[in-house]
């Protein structure tokens, strides 16, 4: 479940820090963030999808694991996204 390519550029857009920005952590985080509520929202009506539940894992841990660099390296900037995309601050 891939995101539309204008999804993508808008989050780009949006959280980048240059114009064609996509590698830095807060795109990533918010593209991740986007793929995961789009899988929660495909697994609230497949229950037994069990291999979207895996997928949805691994993207969990893998933003989990950008979130905790990003935190390292620059906390006020972590803090704005976390309360911009409405994730929770539990790293």
């Amino acid at each position: 479940m891939a995101l539309d390519t204008a999804k993508k550029q808008e989050i780009i857009a949006k959280y980048g820090r240059k114009e064609n920005d996509t590698g830095s952590c807060e795109v990533q985080i918010a593209l991740l963030t986007s793929r995961i509520s789009d899988l929660t929202e495909h697994l609230k009506s497949f229950t037994k999808d069990h291999a979207s539940r895996l997928g949805l894992l691994t993207l969990v841990g893998q933003r989990r694991r950008l979130m905790r660099y990003f935190k390292r390296t620059n906390k006020e900037a972590y803090l704005k996204l976390v309360q911009d995309l409405g994730i929770r601050d539990n790293i």
